[in-house]
């Protein structure tokens, strides 16, 4: 007998049909939300739970990005629809930032775009470039949207390991050539979200040189490129010489400046790449809200000190996490950048998966993580820890999982 039968519903002719929503059941279970659905009974009781799940900034935004808003808010003139390829201002704002930061030249008018985040910017550019049956080359783990962007697209993903041990190179070379039909496109993603790896201009150099010999887009994901720890700053595939000519890249302002919330993003590089992102941009939205782009080009353009001291911000609590946790029993290498720690389960919990130590440190410790597995099959074993609560409370949760991994 079935328990739970599918929903029927009369159709348009009174018969009953049912409904199948194809794209949907591409997609699984999203992982995180047995996770979060406890945090929030948890708190529905009271109970205080450090919670570093989420990669949400708490830190304010600048007071000078705010004040702009404000300013120009306060003009009735910017109130009416914006433009679904970005204010020439922010385009602008982009173009001076890339050529200060990378040395990179941009048109600002074929070769610049503003998004709503750089998440919508790579969904819509993966529905904008992708046919059913194309192949998508993503490393693993990875942020969600980086496959699931293109599997929503209807392409077909092919992951490709990422870790410590791991010749990435090699790996998307052995990839690339062993599925048919070649692919379509690589994305990458350095700094990365969930590991924290970081990767120099010789790197990108041979995935340039390679992509370029088999036809493939290069779509790189570069957000966390200023949450860095090491003398060298993270570089852009755009340097490299000619990677212009089969290169996109995605940023924002959400973690660079502590304005998650403002949903401002770009995207920059190819101008055929560019040009299909703002066709079908210019059929989905109109863009950002005006004051908000105005705001988000007083923070690339304006005083850049806020940068440094969100960065320092995010090194000093990676440094108190790496030595309270380790004093707790539980060892975890430092991250070179991102505002994450990518924690190896401990052995005890070795055998139970990322989601279960997850939930059961959440029941035992108040301590949220988000479980590994999330960001993909090679993300098992491992937890991402995000770097948003404050000095005082990492200690506390250092506090918390001691007791717990004692008990045990």
């Amino acid at each position: 007998m079935q328990l739970f039968p599918t929903p029927v519903h009369p159709g348009v002719n009174g018969s009953r049909m049912q409904h199948k929503f194809d794209r949907i059941d591409r997609l699984p279970p999203y992982v995180f939300s047995e996770v979060n659905e406890m945090k929030a009974s948890a708190r529905a009781a009271e109970i205080d739970v450090i919670d570093f799940g989420m990669g949400n900034p708490d830190t304010p935004s600048p007071k000078h990005v705010v004040e702009k808003l404000i300013e120009t808010v306060s003009d009735p003139r910017t109130h009416r629809y914006s433009t679904s390829r970005g204010i020439k201002g922010l385009r602008k704002a982009v173009a001076n930032y890339y050529g200060r930061r990378f040395g990179v030249d941009l048109d600002v008018e074929r070769e610049v775009i503003v998004t709503l985040g750089s998440k919508e910017g790579l969904a819509n550019l993966a529905s904008a470039i992708s046919a059913p049956g194309d192949v998508i080359l993503v490393p693993s783990p990875s942020y969600p949207i980086h496959p699931y962007g293109f599997i929503i697209a209807g392409a077909r993903v092919c992951p490709v390991r990422v870790g410590e041990k791991v010749d990435l190179i090699e790996e998307i070379k052995r990839t690339a050539l062993s599925v048919s039909p070649s692919p379509r496109a690589l994305v990458l993603n350095f700094p990365n979200n969930p590991t924290g790896a970081v990767v120099d201009i010789d790197f990108y150099s041979e995935i340039v040189d390679f992509a370029k010999s088999i036809g493939m887009y290069i779509l790189s994901d570069i957000a966390y490129a200023e949450i860095y720890f090491e003398e060298s700053p993270p570089p852009s595939v755009l340097q490299v010489p000619g990677a212009m000519d089969i290169a996109v890249e995605f940023s924002s302002v959400s973690k660079t400046y502590s304005m998650p919330g403002w949903r401002v993003g770009f995207g920059v590089g190819n101008r055929e790449l560019i040009g299909a992102l703002a066709r079908i941009k210019s059929y989905l939205d109109y863009g950002a809200f005006t004051p908000v782009q105005v705001a988000a080009s007083a923070a690339l353009s304006g005083p850049q000190e806020c940068v440094g001291d969100i960065r320092q911000r995010y090194r000093e609590r990676r440094d108190i996490l790496i030595e309270s946790f380790a004093a707790s029993g539980w060892e975890i290498p430092a991250p070179r950048a991102t505002m994450f720690v990518w924690a190896p389960v401990p052995k005890l919990f070795s055998d139970i998966g990322s989601l279960e130590f997850s939930k059961i440190l959440l029941k035992e410790a108040q301590v949220a993580v988000s479980p590994g597995i999330g960001f993909g099959k090679f993300g098992e074993g491992y937890v991402r820890i995000a770097l948003v609560e404050n000095r005082q409370r990492i200690r506390q949760a250092a506090r918390n999982i001691k007791q717990f991994l004692s008990s045990y």
